[in-house]
């Protein structure tokens, strides 16, 4: 098990450590909700550095993205980044949701998801090869340490912390090499996986702590990994392993995600996976995700993975992942429905694994209301 170049500080903020991905990863500090709440009122501060940080260089780096990714990523502007993207195997499965960062037309940064950061470099090696492009491909991860400053306060909290030019980036775009205060950051962009605004970090790892401390002084809270689940719950971001994946038994095809923000071109050809895909598509889908949120009488029920859906007494589809919403007060879930079955607000019920069944209503994405 990998562990993070801050686990030390984590430790000393009173971290509760554990696994994810193969890291060891601070899973929470004080508690879930009082962590959640703060990022959706405040301002909080992960370590993300689990995750995957790749560079592509070279005359055929676009090419290699394009021949790889769903979406066009030729329509980035340069210092923007280009994102979910996904990247499918030839059964229209996703290997990965990706962001892209365009510095130059032969330059690109990329962050993977921490299971699938092999597996990506593999298969980005694998097309490249296969497809003789000029391009070399590098892992980042142990270089830099990654944090996400997220909340509705974080813009006046980089500010406070000495980020120069952190409130003029508009979402999605970055910028390399500026200053914290008196210490170098390698990129920094507007962006997140919690539905609020906020930054994302890297930074080389000998500064990584007087930078986290920085952020700490000027008012971000420390968050843990689970609440990062749950407020991405909250609005509907999918997990690698739990909404999508390579198994064909266990994970719908790509179109069945309804992943949307643009995610598949349909414009776009020559991408592998696409036949598979649009195969899919002419089909139509079989399953649908959806989402969730438990009825006031059985708001203490969590959905668990791998819980049974049903209508009636009919068997219609299954809990991909679930959890606690603090802003609903309820159980919520993302689940894969029979497509017959697939209309919001319509009621189901949920069976756990004992057979306990407890009702819900189906929703859309997010599930909760921004303000």
């Amino acid at each position: 098990m990998k562990s993070l170049v801050l686990k030390s500080l984590h430790e000393s903020l009173g971290a509760t450590m554990g696994e994810f991905a193969g890291w060891e990863v601070p899973m929470v500090y004080n508690s879930t909700i009082s962590e959640h709440l703060n990022v959706r009122n405040e301002v909080g501060i992960f370590d993300v550095s689990h995750m995957g940080r790749l560079r592509l260089k070279g005359k055929d780096s676009l090419e290699l993205l394009e021949k790889v990714f769903t979406k066009k990523i030729a329509k980035t502007k340069i210092n923007f980044m280009s994102g979910p993207a996904l990247a499918l195997n030839e059964y229209a499965r996703v290997i990965d949701d990706e962001m892209w960062y365009k510095v130059n037309d032969e330059e690109w940064l990329g962050v993977a998801n921490a299971a699938t950061r092999l597996r990506v470099l593999e298969h980005l090696e694998k097309v490249k090869e296969e497809f003789n492009f000029d391009a070399e491909i590098e892992d980042l991860t142990e270089r830099y340490v990654m944090l996400a400053v997220q909340g509705p306060k974080s813009p006046e909290v980089a500010e406070k912390a000495g980020i120069n030019g952190a409130l003029q980036l508009k979402p999605l775009e970055f910028k390399l090499d500026i200053k914290l205060g008196e210490y170098p950051i390698f990129l920094i962009s507007r962006s997140g996986w919690t539905g609020e605004d906020g930054f994302e970090i890297w930074v080389e790892n000998s500064i990584a702590e007087n930078v986290y401390k920085n952020f700490l002084e000027a008012g971000a809270k420390p968050i843990g990994i689970v609440a990062r689940d749950t407020l991405r719950m909250e609005m509907g971001y999918v997990l690698g392993g739990n909404e999508y994946g390579e198994d064909p038994m266990r994970f719908p095809c790509a179109i069945s995600l309804r992943y949307g923000l643009g995610s598949i071109d349909w414009e776009k050809h020559g991408y592998i996976g696409e036949n598979a895909l649009r195969a899919c598509r002419r089909e139509g889908a079989r399953w649908i995700r959806l989402g969730a949120i438990m009825k006031k009488d059985f708001s203490r029920f969590v959905p668990r993975s791998g819980y049974k859906i049903y209508v009636e007494d009919i068997d219609v589809g299954w809990v991909t992942s679930g959890t606690y919403s603090p802003v609903l007060e309820r159980g919520i879930a993302q689940l894969y429905i029979d497509s017959r079955y697939a209309i919001v607000g319509e009621s189901i019920k949920i069976k756990d694994a004992k057979g306990k069944e407890a009702e819900a209503k189906l929703s859309d994405f997010p599930l909760i209301q921004k303000k």
